[in-house]
């Protein structure tokens, strides 16, 4: 069966662009949490030499000087966007596997190859008709070529968006010019390994034997190898693996110092991941605690982390804040500079298998419905409308996002208005 990769170009700044006009044809970056590093480029941003990953102290100056528009992570826009793009990719297709925030895996079952290309262009002008956001697709009869593929739509500016490698006949003429690098699934270790045997592309990969292939790079590469011959060995996952762990992490805007602070993060991780339990109908029976200084910077290092079973399994708000509060509190030290913190949570059952305790809090129902009035109060008028006391108001601990859009399509107070003239 083909296999498409649609994927949104530099979908972050794409996402922007779709409630800003104005910064078609402009260089665009978007920042990493706390406005650190750029995570997201747009093509005029990559031709200034702004790299992925580079500290936005660095290239200040250049920023200033070209005019690059700076905006910080919005990821309640880029989740919703997110969404609107694999609602879209389902009238295409019934099977559809969400790879990643920008990437989904489709199935094409039933075309003939001929036909696969121009579906894919009327799937590339609808996606961006009805989300704004331009994509890429790249088709093969594997996961890894389908990968090879977009790749291609995307760097080569023949192919406009599109690339087909189904056929034996593309594949030969294309995988010889595609470093070996580039082959989802090879990291700079592989790649490393690979170029002492004289394997610089992925032409030069697909000719390995299998054997020589499992023996460099495990099991696993020579599953890649399989794939990149056609041999398709990566069934779409149609249906979301079952979450063994969720966590709520954050690096703070400014160093916490005093406990205070900490206990409010740490209440408001918790209460945050608790909304996320609830909304895919799970419990946890563990939960973990960390919290960290800089790594890096020249102030008194500490990390730690403290553990705590939970007896029954919960998901309730309050529960775990409790329990995180006393992890933290066991590990908190005064004198440091923390910089960041987390509650993990693990262990994780469905609600509806755990056994009740019958002398715990909220044992006749009233804790679920009070939790489950908190999220529907939340869902409705906007997260943080109601939440644990604990959590503080002020929060001075909260991530920078100085440059952040607005949040165009999760936020009744900041739609976007049109005035009539």
């Amino acid at each position: 069966m083909p296999i498409a990769l649609v994927d949104g170009n530099n979908f972050y700044v794409s996402c922007e662009r779709v409630f800003d006009p104005s910064l078609e044809g402009r260089p665009v970056i978007v920042l990493s949490n706390n406005d650190g590093i750029a995570v997201a480029r747009s093509e005029e941003a990559k031709a200034l030499g702004i790299r992925m990953g580079e500290p936005f102290f660095r290239i200040r100056d250049l920023v200033r000087r070209e005019g690059v528009r700076v905006f910080s992570s919005n990821y309640p826009l880029y989740a919703d966007m997110s969404r609107r793009m694999n609602e879209t990719l389902a009238r295409f297709s019934p099977e559809v596997e969400v790879y990643s925030i920008d990437e989904s895996f489709v199935g094409l079952g039933g075309f003939r190859r001929r036909e696969l290309v121009a579906y894919a262009r009327d799937l590339r002008a609808t996606m961006k008709t009805w989300t704004g956001i331009p994509v890429a697709v790249g088709i093969g009869p594997t996961k890894t070529l389908a990968k090879l593929a977009n790749r291609c739509a995307k760097k080569m500016p023949g192919f406009d968006g599109v690339c087909d490698l189904t056929d034996p006949a593309p594949r030969a003429r294309i995988l010889p010019t595609v470093p070996v690098a580039a082959v989802w699934g090879i990291g700079p270790a592989a790649t490393l390994r690979l170029a002492q045997l004289g394997v610089r592309t992925a032409a030069d990969l697909r000719a390995m034997p299998p054997e020589l292939a499992r023996r460099i790079l495990t099991v696993a590469g020579a599953r890649i190898v399989r794939e990149l011959n056609g041999d398709s060995c990566l069934d779409l996952d149609l249906l979301p693996a079952p979450r063994k762990g969720t966590a709520v992490t954050r690096s703070f805007g400014r160093p916490v110092v005093a406990w205070t602070d900490m206990e409010e993060a740490v209440s408001a991780f918790a209460a945050r991941a608790g909304e996320k339990l609830r909304a895919q109908g799970l419990a946890a029976a563990h939960l973990a605690v960390f919290m960290h200084t800089h790594r890096f910077n020249r102030d008194p290092a500490y990390a730690n982390v403290r553990a705590a079973n939970l007896v029954p399994a919960t998901d309730d708000t309050f529960a775990l804040v409790g329990a995180a509060v006393r992890a933290a509190r066991a590990i908190w030290r005064d004198g440091f500079r923390y910089t960041k913190a987390g509650v993990v949570l693990a262990d994780l059952v469905p609600r509806a298998r755990v056994a009740p305790d019958l002398f715990a809090r909220g044992a006749d129902g009233r804790a679920a419905r009070l939790m489950a009035a908190m999220d529907a109060l939340n869902a409705r008028m906007g997260r943080n409308t109601v939440f644990p006391a604990s959590a503080g108001l002020a929060r001075p601990w909260k991530i920078r996002a100085e440059r952040r859009s607005a949040r165009y399509t999760t936020s009744f107070a900041e739609l976007p208005c049109v005035a009539a003239r």
